[in-house]
């Protein structure tokens, strides 16, 4: 590896379950491949996941330096695991728009909406434009929404 590819920060995208990471895959692997203890990740990952239900799938960015020190961000769980969880699904459909595996209201998308828009991403989107998206993702899953 080229000393100038070393110089700058490097960003690992991992989604990691709230409260049980371990120095396992995917992340031992993510982290030690860039020389950064993934123990001391895995402890502080947990203590700060600690408030959220053990299991829910954390998006994590992780930002490593070239001094092999790291800084990590967590994003709320992805949109589909509130729409699988609403409306009670452990799959969605393998025939998007063709079958309906699940129905969800206009209110469960508005929850899940509000929380989405505090996501860093998405604070500069109105609640309507982040809805919309969450309709669209409930469609690709073959969840209905009914008003």
């Amino acid at each position: 590896m080229s000393k100038v590819a070393q110089a700058k920060a490097q960003v690992v995208r991992i989604l990691i379950p709230a409260g049980k990471a371990a120095p396992t895959p995917p992340v031992g692997p993510a982290l030690g491949a860039r020389g950064v203890k993934s123990m001391d990740f895995c402890k502080e990952f947990n203590a700060r996941t600690a408030h959220i239900e053990p299991g829910v799938p954390t998006p994590t960015l992780i930002t490593v330096q070239p001094d092999r020190s790291f800084s990590f961000i967590t994003k709320t769980p992805p949109t589909t695991y509130f729409l699988k969880k609403a409306a009670g699904i452990e799959k969605g459909t393998g025939k998007p728009g063709h079958e309906v595996v699940g129905t969800v209201s206009l209110k469960h998308i508005y929850e899940i909406a509000k929380i989405k828009a505090t996501d860093e991403h998405l604070k500069h989107l109105r609640l309507e434009a982040i809805a919309s998206t969450i309709v669209g993702t409930a469609k690709t899953l073959g969840v209905q929404v009914v008003p």
